[in-house]
Order: C-alpha cells, then structure tokens, then sequence
C-alpha cells in the first residue's frame, strides 16, 4: 500500500518502527505506540461500526488526555476530520461549533456532559455520543451516550483500514481575535509541508517523502526525546506539537491543562528535553514558578525551548537565555492556522531586538504583501499583511465569502493566505508583527496595533502582562487604553507606563489612559480576549 502525507499514515510508521517505546505520559498514566495504536484502531472501528464516512467530522471535547490523541488517531483512520473544540464554551457557543461543523458524533469527557446535553439537538446529523470516564462522577444525562471504554471493548485492534489520500482533510477551528469560530480546512499533504513538521524551519528544505520522518527514527536507541505539551490539544499548537513527536517516534508528556507549578515537576520527573509554550502568557508564570524551584530541580535535560503564536518580550527572553543551558536552542515563532508558520528567529544572548515586538525570520513562502499584492520593500516602513503561498488551505468549512476574503489570487494568478495579520519587513529583510486589523485602534486617523503597543508595556519591570484596547473620545474617536497586571506588591503609575512605552513606540501609540486589574482576559489558548477586555475597559471607564 503507497503511504502518502496522511496524518494517520505517518504515524502508523513510527508506531511500526517503535511499537514498545512510550509514546504519551498524561495525568494518570503512560501508554506505549503499540498500545496507542490498537487503542485508536478499535475506536476507529467503532467509529466505522456507527456510519462515520470518509470526510465526516467528529468533534473532541475534553481538556488534555491520551484518550484525546487516540480519539484524534482513530479519526484520521478512517479519514475523517476532527472538530477541536474549545472545552470552555458556553451551550450557546457549543451548540454553534456542533451546528457550523456538521459533526456527526462527538467523544467527550463525561465532566462535560451538562452542557453538551443541553446542545446535543444542535443539528440533526449528530447521532453518536461516547463518554470518558474521568473520575468526575458527572451524573449520565445523554441517554443513548456510549462508554468508550466499552466501546473500544468490543472492536478490533487491528489496522485494516482503506488507504488514505493526500487529499484527506485536516479541520481546525479558530477562534481568532473577533467573531464565531472558523474551521480551516487543509488537504493533508499541505498542512503536513506547513505546520506538521514537513519543512525543516532552519533551511527551508521539505521533506522530500512520506517515509522520510519515520526512516530517521532508531528502534535500537535507547530512548526517544521527551517533549511536554503546555497547549491545550483543541489548540492547533497543541495537536502538531504532539502529533510531531509522534510522527518522529517520540515520547510527549501531556498535562491536563497549563500550570507553571507542574511544568518544573514534569521536567524533573521525565528529564524533558523540548518544551513549546505560548507567549508571555506561559513564560512569565512559567518564570515565577522556576524561581520558586531553581535551587532544587535539573533543567540540564533541556534542549529547546520555543514560543509560537503569541508576544514572546524581550524581557522574558533576556532572562529564560540567561537561565537555560547555554546549548538550549530558544525560538520565538509566528504564524496561524490559516497559514501555518511564517517566521522565527532564533533567541540568542545579546543579539535580541529591544523592542517590545516579534521580528522573525521569514519562513518558507511567507512575505509581507502591499494592497497592490506586492511585496513591500525592506526598510521602507510600509506596512503590509503577512501572506503565504504554496501549501495553503483550501478555505473556510461552509464560508465561502469568507474564504474569498482572505484566499486571493494576485495578477499573476499565485494564490495566497492572507489571514489579517499587519506587518512591515525591516531592511535586513526580517518581519516584523504588529497585529491584527480586526483589533486596530484608530485614534486621530492613525492606525495603532494593540500587540505592538502591549509588548512596549512588558518592558517596564513592574507590568506582568497588559493588554490595549480603544476607547471612545470625542476629539480623537478612540484612544489608547491598557489594562495592566502588576507585579505583586506594585502599582506602576500611567506616567511611568507612559515613559517606557516613548522609548520603544511612536508618541500616537502610548497609552493615554491604565486601568490595574486582576489578570489579562485571556482565551483558552493563551491568545489575548479583546473582546472582553473592551468590555471590562468600557466599564471601569463607564462608557459601557
């Protein structure tokens, strides 16, 4: 059978190749590749058994767990899309996510079941629902739900399945900054070149077969890297950083959810060597939570240590540079699930920008496109869009305007992924994000990103984490304001905010008006929640 760039078809080799090796270490317990595997054929069976087709989606809805990757696995088997869903919606939101993505069954976590009882009858074509026991004891309310337990039970282990196409599709749902959530839909081979692994970031190379991930792979070796997986798996950070160990045959430590405290013991427990986090919203707890333990656990087994999809400040950076083994190698990353990775640059002590932006190097077919769909030239201080060619998605699940938006083809005929996110090329050709349009500021007829402003903000040593939205006002229609965590013990006065943020940004886009508050509103993902940081904004201001 020719294998092909298939998520189910690369990891079926390193589970061939390594069948004994450890492949995901949760809460609870460890499971090995063989037993992963036959776990995800018998579900996939069942999946089979129940009338899922080729190309159906099957939402997940649970916070990490191994039965998530073998409910993942077991999708892709039978080359069907999973739904990710956000484990923190309302009824009204799940029931949107199960209407919007026609899912034909869902595999929860029973702590979820009330509300996804409540949302069940979203659409008529969802008919499967099996439960996890997650010791909750959450009473059974979904009469005809399935044990997944039982349900694995009673079908095969075996893999025998149809052969799978390159064309198979890849489903993820984005939440973004604004609006309902998107799902994205990908062909397999084109997700794998742009996110799963398929390029090597340090010399843009591809992989030049289907084979290629899994010939590396060493049955003999003694072990395997030890990856740990901070992101939630309904995050598309969390599901290709763990789907890549299992492609390359490694072993992924997978937390229920985030929390600093756990990462230093998870580290010093399974002598973890790569660590993926999101931004300063994982670093910096991530940094207080160190300092608590620095005298009492080895983090000499640490080998990388990279940011995506979120500001990653300079402040963090100088201090995690500092603080790891000189040989760790330290990214900071951007992309999105529209485009898959745009840039990085690596983190290296001394040679770090100070400003409070992310300035990366350009990644495979990404370029900062004019309104002209022309590249802006380097040093120029035009702002532009990133934008990405070659493997790109398809679009966007049942939106075709929406897909017309933001997939377009310039007067050459090449297609690009055009998402919304603002960026300018510095004039040693390096980009630099500033953020998305949908959550600009316009004050005075100047546009302002709030990412770039709220990464000046970081550089003042009492602000733990900020974020900036616009107010009304009469003269200028809207101005700067930032919502600041402080350093515990502190209260940083807008003037001196003020001062740290003039020597980083232009005078237009310093705050003119702070509140303090508890925490950043925040989405599950890490990613900043504009939309209720608006909402807390105007009222405290009292122009809610």
């Amino acid at each position: 059978m020719s294998l092909c760039y298939h998520f189910a078809d690369l990891f079926e080799q390193a589970a061939s190749k390594v069948p004994n090796r450890s492949a995901i270490i949760d809460d609870d317990r460890a499971i090995t590749y063989a037993e992963l595997e036959a776990r995800a054929n018998r579900l996939a069976h069942a999946l089979l058994a129940r009338g899922v087709q080729p190309h159906d989606h099957v939402a997940i809805l649970s916070t990490n767990r191994i039965e998530w990757v073998e409910a993942m696995f077991a999708v892709y088997k039978v080359r069907a899309s999973v739904v990710n869903v956000n484990f923190r919606y309302t009824e009204a939101e799940l029931r949107y996510m199960l209407d919007n993505s026609d899912a034909v069954a869902v595999v929860y976590a029973a702590e979820y079941e009330p509300i996804l009882a409540a949302a069940s009858d979203a659409q008529p074509k969802l008919t499967t629902f099996i439960r996890i026991e997650d010791g909750t004891g959450t009473p059974h309310t979904i009469a005809d739900a399935l044990d997944y337990e039982e349900v694995l039970a009673t079908h095969s282990p075996e893999r025998d399945f149809e052969p799978r196409s390159n064309d198979d599709i890849y489903l993820l749902y984005t939440g973004g900054t604004t609006g309902m959530p998107k799902g994205v839909m990908w062909r397999m081979e084109d997700v794998f070149y742009a996110l799963g692994g398929g390029v090597d970031v340090f010399t843009n190379e591809k992989v030049a077969s289907p084979t290629a991930l899994a010939d590396k792979i060493d049955p003999e070796a003694p072990g395997a890297l030890v990856t740990l997986q901070t992101a939630p798996l309904m995050h598309g950070a969390g599901q290709f950083g763990v789907m890549r160990a299992m492609f390359e045959g490694n072993t992924a430590v997978l937390p229920s959810q985030f929390d600093a405290d756990q990462v230093w013991q998870l580290v010093h427990e399974h002598r973890i060597n790569v660590i993926g986090f999101i931004g300063d919203a994982m670093a910096r707890p991530l940094k207080d939570a160190y300092e608590k333990v620095r005298d009492d656990i080895d983090i000499s087994c640490v080998f990388s240590f990279s940011s995506t999809a979120a500001i990653f400040s300079p402040t963090l950076k100088a201090y995690w540079r500092e603080t790891l083994p000189e040989y760790t190698v330290m990214l900071d990353a951007i992309g999105s699930s529209e485009t898959g990775m745009n840039g990085f640059r690596m983190v290296e002590k001394g040679k770090e920008r100070t400003e409070g932006i992310t300035t990366v190097n350009a990644s495979l077919d990404s370029v900062v496109l004019g309104d002209d769909l022309r590249p802006v030239e380097p040093g120029s201080g035009q702002v532009g869009k990133v934008a990405r060619s070659g493997n790109i998605p398809i679009g966007y699940y049942k939106d075709e305007a929406k897909t017309a938006e933001t997939f377009v083809v310039d007067a050459d005929g090449k297609r690009w992924s055009i998402p919304g996110d603002f960026a300018r090329v510095e004039a040693d050709g390096t980009i630099t994000l500033l953020g998305r349009g949908s959550v600009s500021i316009n004050s005075g007829g100047e546009k302002i990103f709030p990412e770039e402003v709220e990464g000046a903000l970081k550089a003042h040593p009492e602000v733990v984490d900020a974020i900036v939205v616009g107010l009304p006002d009469e003269r200028w229609g809207e101005v700067v304001c930032a919502l600041v965590q402080a350093e515990p013990g502190t209260t940083p006065s807008l003037e001196s905010l003020q001062e740290t943020a003039r020597g980083l940004i232009a005078g237009y886009k310093v705050p003119r008006q702070m509140y303090l508050i508890d925490a950043v509103p925040r989405h599950p993902n890490a990613k900043p929640d504009y939309k209720r940081a608006k909402a807390l904004a105007n009222e405290i201001n009292g122009t809610a």
